[in-house]
């Protein structure tokens, strides 16, 4: 009962997290790895869990949902869901030992991302200048290669997409953070699809149905929380648990 109570807990705030900044996937990975499932049987449960979470918050945003560029909101989803289910198929291939060696390099990456993304698209978008856009068709298949890191991993991704977003097209941040929670919805929901048929998650019914519950919880109060949160406040915390979690990692071996 007591790491059904912690699995809970972890729910609540890897929703919360990828309601309010994006890290959730630094939460739940370690957490059920460290309760004895395997990595890869870990990732697909924690990504099967974080859907409802991400849907919860994304139907708190629905309102704010607007376009990136001139890409249509359709073609970006479509994207998001076909790259989301090849990364997922990849991580179903692909021998588990791979994803167990990868996870600790995957991990910094992520982390690298969280700590200087921002800062470098910035920078970047400083010299290209903010007339210098992404067509549509490049934002689309920027968009399905970080969903097809989604679906294999998730760490950061929708960080990724924030950077993405405001290097290629200058957009500020805050104002497509809806966007950005709807299209993390549509990553995690193809990799779910194929993860509930083709994985092992569900041999752990019990710490799937406590994460879920607890994602669903701290998405929806996690959205409403980043309309009040101070910015660099939640980014400390998040880059605070992304670089704890992958020294753990890799002393883990």
């Amino acid at each position: 009962m007591i790491e059904i109570l912690l699995v809970l807990l972890t729910g609540v705030a890897a929703g919360a997290l990828n309601a309010i900044g994006g890290g959730g996937t630094f939460v739940a990975l370690p957490a059920l790895v460290a309760f004895g499932l395997s990595p890869v049987t870990a990732n697909a449960l924690s990504r099967i869990a974080l859907v409802p979470g991400a849907v919860a918050s994304a139907w708190v945003y629905r309102r704010e949902l607007t376009p990136i560029g001139a890409t249509s909101t359709k073609a970006l989803t479509a994207a998001s869901l076909i790259g989301g289910g090849v990364g997922a198929g990849l991580l179903l291939v692909l021998p588990g030992s791979s994803f167990g060696a990868a996870a600790p390099w995957l991990l910094a990456f992520a982390t690298l991302i969280l700590a200087f993304g921002r800062s470098l698209s910035q920078k970047l978008s400083s010299v290209l200048g903010r007339s210098v856009g992404m067509s549509a068709r490049a934002v689309l298949i920027g968009q399905f290669f970080l969903a097809v890191y989604g679906g294999y991993f998730g760490g950061a991704v929708s960080i990724m997409m924030l950077a993405l977003w405001s290097v290629g097209l200058g957009l500020d941040a805050s104002a497509s953070n809806p966007m950005r929670i709807a299209q993390l919805a549509a990553v995690f929901l193809s990799a779910t699809v194929l993860f509930l048929f083709a994985s092992d998650a569900l041999s752990a019914p019990l710490f799937l149905a406590a994460m879920l519950v607890g994602a669903v919880a701290g998405g929806f109060a996690g959205a409403h929380l980043a309309r009040r949160l101070a910015g660099r406040l939640l980014q400390g915390v998040i880059l605070a648990i992304a670089a704890t979690m992958t020294v753990l990692y890799f002393l883990r071996g």
